[in-house]
C-alpha cells in the first residue's frame, strides 16, 4: 500500500498517519522526521538542510526530493509507505512519480482530509502549551481545570506563535496557493479519495479506511 495524505494545517494528518500506518502495516513517512534524521545523523544532504533550517527558510525541493528518495529506497518501505508532508506542491508530486517509477512501484492512492477554514482556526487557534511539561490543552475542547493554568505543573499556559489566529490564516493562503493544486492534479491522476476530516479521531480514521478500501478495490 502507497498513500499520501494532503490536506490543509490542522486537518489531523499526523494523527491519521499515525494510525493508518499502524493499522496498514506500513511505515509513516513524514518529511519532519526524515530531516531530524538526516539532521542528527549529519548527512551530508542533512548539513545542506540545516543550513536553510537555521535560517528559517524553506529546504529547497532538490534537497526535499533527495532525501525522500532515499528514505523510500529503504528496506521497510519495499511493501509500502503512507507519506504525510510530501509532496507539498505539484512539482514534487511529478518527481515522487519519476521516484516510484525508478524504483519500479506507483502511489496506490491520495487521501485528501478536508476541512472548513474556520474550523481549523478554530482548532488550531484554542491551543494553550505548558512551558514546563510541554502538555497541550485546547481552551474548547480540552480545557485545563483551572483556566489558563497547568493541571499538572500550575505553569501559566502560552499560544505558540504558529497558533496565533494570523498566523494560521497566513499558512491557509500558503496551503491554497502551493498545495491545494495538488487534490486536482490527484484527482486527474485517478488517485484521489476525499473525506471530511471534522468530528472524532475514530470516525475520521473509519472514513479514512472505508476510503482507501474502495479505492484499492476498484483500481
Amino acid at each position: 500500500m502507497r498513500a499520501v495524505l494532503v490536506g490543509p494545517p490542522g486537518a489531523g494528518k499526523g494523527t491519521q498517519a499515525q494510525i493508518l500506518a499502524e493499522e496498514l502495516s506500513i511505515p509513516k513517512v513524514s518529511t519532519g522526521d526524515i530531516f531530524r534524521a538526516n539532521v542528527s545523523g549529519g548527512t551530508e544532504l542533512g548539513k545542506k538542510a540545516k543550513e536553510f533550517m537555521d535560517r528559517g527558510d524553506l529546504v529547497p525541493d532538490e534537497i526535499t526530493n533527495a532525501m525522500v528518495k532515499d528514505r523510500l529506497a529503504q528496506d521497510d518501505a519495499a511493501g509500502g509507505f503512507l507519506l504525510d508532508g510530501f509532496p507539498r506542491n505539484v512539482p514534487q508530486a511529478e518527481t515522487l512519480k519519476g521516484m516510484l517509477a525508478d524504483l519500479g512501484s506507483n502511489l496506490d492512492v491520495v487521501l485528501e482530509l478536508r476541512v472548513d477554514e474556520e474550523e481549523v482556526v478554530k482548532r488550531l487557534s484554542g491551543r494553550r502549551s505548558c512551558p514546563e511539561c510541554g502538555r497541550v490543552y485546547h481552551v474548547e475542547y480540552d480545557a485545563p481545570n483551572v483556566a489558563g493554568k497547568c493541571d499538572n505543573e500550575g505553569a501559566e499556559l502560552y499560544q505558540r506563535e504558529d497558533d496565533r489566529e494570523e498566523t494560521i490564516r497566513h499558512r491557509l493562503k500558503v496551503y491554497r496557493e502551493q498545495t491545494a493544486p495538488l487534490v486536482e492534479y490527484y484527482s486527474g491522476e485517478g488517485l484521489l479519495a476525499t473525506i471530511s476530516a471534522t468530528g472524532p479521531v475514530a470516525e475520521v480514521t473509519s472514513r479514512a479506511k472505508s476510503a482507501i478500501a474502495e479505492k484499492r478495490s476498484a483500481a
